[in-house]
């Protein structure tokens, strides 16, 4: 071996996908962008999410779990936890004394909500008050084109869907202050530029005919009372999220990158529903994929990660083969499928550069996230990293290890210390994103696809 040779194989060589990808891979790249594209622009909601995946699901030959249904090996099943979190599984021709294969991400994304009282006229001109969910940059969400989705629960038990601003439709904005008269908001920072009490929608300006006071506030409610047959009180009783009027495209001369809102962490909650779609035979572990809401604030509720609802569904799984859930959950993995930060020459001065992840250089393995030090972090074992290399590696998935910025610059967390705390080996890893938590993120079409073959590789191993 000349030293050519032993320096390359002594020394880490990072090398871009492009020059890593095998010659055929290309067109299934594509194609799989294609219909990741597709699933974002149907989910732009945690509720529509659930719904695509189910209707996906169900061309597959999956069917609705219920409790006592009896399963064998290769049977398909989900449920579909409050409309808002959606559990799958393919049962593997092993015992779930064994351990199941786990993809966990979540379907939840930065936005706007409306606050229980919303609808108010200022100045003849007709406003939605919102409260933002999640970190969000208040400034990126003002002067955008905004659409609103969500349900509007009714008492005597029905619920109304609710799309406004979708393709054709006009659009809702957050208007901001010209430059003209900002010289006292550019003195502030940041953070203090926009407030939460600015981020309020317009919807209207033309009054309705007549002498009534808030003229244009009752023409926005005429309105809505004529497509939805709703009144201003069932607000109440409404889940009503603000996002961008933006669907998913390609970036970039090349189109090598897709520019949408939602990749964080849609685009780790695809692959992890597509993958388990697309297996071709029987695992031999039962594999499971969990898109979960509200990570965004914590994992929290009935539909958090938090929530027992997926203890349950295991438990469930294990009694029908008389496996104690603890057996099983103890020799599980799961890789706690979301994005990681990818390193931007625009502001390198918060990355280090050495253990930052690029974009086109694979899915990202994280050992830990959290904030600082190590706060809120998993930080998987050695052996469990091993692990990740050598299946990633024997399955052809191109990958790279991440953090997610300088250790004193801050941090984030992820749904993987909720599953290490229930006894399964976790380990985090999810594609490298620019802009992340902006109304308009972007990713990597390469990186899209190694997520998605990287969660086959977990499912099937």
């Amino acid at each position: 071996m000349d030293a050519k040779e032993w320096k390359e194989k002594l020394l880490t060589q990072k090398k871009n996908g492009y020059d890593r990808m095998p010659a055929g891979e290309r067109e299934a790249m594509d194609a799989y962008c294609a219909s990741y594209k597709t699933y974002l622009d149907a989910g732009k909601t945690e509720r529509e999410c659930v719904r695509e995946g189910i209707r996906l699901a169900e061309e597959k030959g999956f069917k609705a779990y219920t409790r006592g249904m009896e399963l064998k090996a290769g049977d398909k099943v989900y449920l579909d936890n409050r409309g808002k979190m959606l559990l799958l599984a393919v049962i593997g021709q092993k015992s779930l004394a064994e351990g199941v294969q786990i993809a966990a991400a979540h379907i939840d994304s930065p936005r706007l909500d409306l606050k229980p009282a919303p609808l108010y006229e200022e100045s003849e001109l007709a406003y939605l008050k919102t409260h933002y969910y999640g970190g969000i940059r208040k400034y990126q969400w003002v002067t955008i084109p905004l659409e609103l989705h969500g349900v509007i629960a009714l008492k005597d038990g029905s619920a109304v869907s609710v799309t406004i601003g979708e393709g054709s439709e006009p659009k809702l904005v957050i208007s901001d202050l010209l430059p003209h008269l900002g010289a006292e908001q550019s003195k502030k920072t940041l953070a203090e530029g926009i407030e939460g009490e600015q981020l309020n929608i317009l919807v209207g300006s033309e009054p309705i005919e007549g002498e009534e006071k808030e003229r244009v506030k009752l023409a926005v409610m005429k309105r809505l009372y004529e497509k939805y047959g709703i009144t201003e009180e069932d607000f109440i009783s409404a889940e009503l999220e603000a996002v961008p009027a933006a669907n998913a495209t390609d970036i970039g001369l090349d189109a090598s990158l897709i520019g949408a809102y939602g990749h964080d962490d849609r685009v780790c909650g695809y692959a992890a529903l597509k993958a388990l779609l697309d297996l071709d035979e029987v695992p031999g572990k039962t594999s499971v994929c969990i898109l979960a809401d509200k990570e965004e604030i914590g994992s929290v509720g009935v539909s958090g990660m938090q929530t027992a609802a997926f203890d349950t569904f295991m438990e469930d799984l294990c009694d029908s083969q008389n496996v104690p859930v603890r057996a099983c959950l103890e020799k599980s993995f799961c890789l706690s499928a979301d994005v990681t930060a990818a390193f931007d020459p625009n502001f390198a001065s918060v990355f280090e550069k050495r253990n930052s992840s690029f974009l086109n250089y694979g899915i990202g393995l994280c050992k830990y996230t959290g904030s600082r030090g190590k706060s809120g972090a998993s930080d998987a074992s050695a052996e469990l990293v091993a692990y990740a290399r050598r299946i990633f590696d024997e399955n052809g998935v191109i990958w790279q290890m991440a953090e997610l910025g300088k250790v004193d610059a801050g941090g984030g967390g992820t749904v993987a210390c909720y599953m290490a705390n229930r006894n399964i080996n976790t380990l985090d890893a999810g594609v490298p994103v620019l802009a992340m938590h902006a109304p308009f993120e972007i990713v990597a079409k390469l990186d899209c696809y190694m997520t998605y073959k990287g969660m086959m590789a977990v499912y099937k191993n």
